[in-house]
């Protein structure tokens, strides 16, 4: 049956960029996200940071070695009186004095202060694999909506597609029945007007499409401008169970486990603070070399080497009731993070819940509009042979081919909140993996 010329036109100009797109699969998207996506890519390297400080050095442990020199020269015009009444004088009198050598300082016992400080450290840094976690989890939900979102889409446009034939099937009949007098004129112009409804609903569908593609693109972090198709169906799992998603979120929900790491970071910072009950003890230790040189004295010229070591040791005694102040304010801190935990507990369960009881019902929205959608498919076909016979009016013609492309749309739209239900269970738990 000949097309219109609009459609036609159409047609033949998405047919070479379909047969040139790449099919995206989701698990591919999903890997190059892994690889290119910046706040993964920063949070990576955050990650990093975190590892790099977590170190023994860093947390005090090591002892400080350092290389000095000290070099003071003079000239003066001075003037000595002996105690025999002698009196020395000389102008522009040189003195010079010279001190090199290698010093070592440890703190060798700070109240465990330093023992706390690297569990924090290591802890900080399980903290940032938290975090990376919940990044990652993250972009994975954002990148798999996004995807499937592309899916409906694409089978919208199918939809919208098929009605756009079936339009220009109308059109042509309406044609032909005016051209051997059995249709009126305003057959055609109303069958012309609705072909062109239906191709500006496809055009603005195929525009929301494109634009979803250029934001997956960007999740990516990849060329925006890259062509590509997506899978054409949309599969639920819906074989989930609340109360296993409950039990993994606890074990691994990444927001539940970095309250419970934030908890542990201020467990360790009131063993700091307690710390400062007790002495500091430092040992410290140099081995020097000394040369001095005068123009006046007793002795004109000097020089020494050897070995100074020794310890010091601290114990604050008062300093204003800032001790006591301290280990309150780490309590409380404390506190504040258990009281954070069960927020978080409980957040997580209404949320699983809540969630768990939007997925059944889109699982029932599933069955139902897929049988609407057979109906409505039944409906149309009947409709279509009688309209071709010229049993019905164009008006129920109209209204059976409506009803079958929104059926279609709510069948794909009811599998697609179906999914971002699935996804968003699996995100609470810590549990999107492909």
């Amino acid at each position: 049956m000949k097309l219109k010329p609009l459609y036609l036109i159409l047609v033949l100009c998405l047919m070479p960029k379909v047969q040139a797109q790449e099919v995206l699969s989701l698990e591919d998207a999903v890997k190059i996200a892994l690889e290119n996506n910046y706040e993964i890519r920063i949070s990576k390297n955050d990650l990093d940071i975190d590892k790099t400080n977590a170190s023994i050095g860093n947390a005090g442990m090591l002892p400080q070695i350092g290389a000095n020199v000290v070099d003071n020269n003079s000239i003066q015009n001075a003037t000595q009186t002996r105690s025999d009444g002698t009196v020395n004088k000389l102008n522009n009198a040189k003195n010079n004095s010279l001190v090199y050598g290698v010093g070592l300082n440890w703190t060798v016992f700070d109240g465990f202060k330093m023992f706390a400080k690297y569990d924090q450290l290591k802890t900080t840094q399980k903290l940032g694999e938290a975090e990376l976690k919940l990044t990652i989890v993250t972009k994975i939900s954002d990148v798999t909506s996004t995807y499937f979102d592309l899916v409906q889409q694409q089978q919208q446009l199918s939809a919208l597609d098929s009605t756009i034939v079936i339009s220009n099937q109308r059109l042509t009949l309406a044609q032909n029945r005016y051209t051997i007098g059995k249709a009126s004129k305003l057959e055609v112009l109303n069958a012309q007007v609705d072909l062109n409804t239906d191709t500006t609903t496809y055009l603005k569908q195929k525009e929301t499409y494109n634009n979803t593609k250029t934001l997956l693109n960007q999740m990516l972090a990849r060329d925006v401008k890259t062509d590509f198709k997506v899978v054409n169906e949309i599969t639920v799992d819906d074989k989930l169970i609340l109360q296993d998603l409950i039990s993994l979120a606890e074990k691994q929900n990444p927001q539940l486990e970095t309250q419970i790491l934030n908890k542990k970071i201020a467990e360790l910072q009131l063993k700091q603070v307690k710390a400062a009950r007790y002495p500091v003890v430092s040992v410290n230790s140099a081995y020097n070399f000394n040369e001095t040189e005068s123009s006046l004295g007793f002795v004109t010229q000097s020089s020494s080497r050897g070995l100074n070591y020794g310890f010091t040791a601290t114990l604050n005694l008062f300093d204003g009731f800032n001790q006591r102040r301290s280990e309150k304010i780490a309590k409380l801190q404390l506190d504040n993070a258990n009281v954070a935990i069960q927020q978080q507990n409980q957040t997580l369960q209404a949320t699983l819940t809540t969630s768990f009881q939007t997925y059944l019902t889109n699982l029932e929205l599933i069955k139902l509009e897929q049988k609407n959608e057979a109906i409505a498919k039944q409906n149309m076909d009947i409709t279509l042979e009688k309209f071709r016979i010229g049993t019905i009016p164009t008006i129920e013609f109209r209204t059976a081919q409506l009803n079958y492309i929104n059926a279609k749309v709510r069948y794909s739209n009811a599998q697609f909140q179906a999914k971002l239900s699935e996804i968003a269970l699996k995100e609470l738990a810590g549990n999107i993996n492909f």
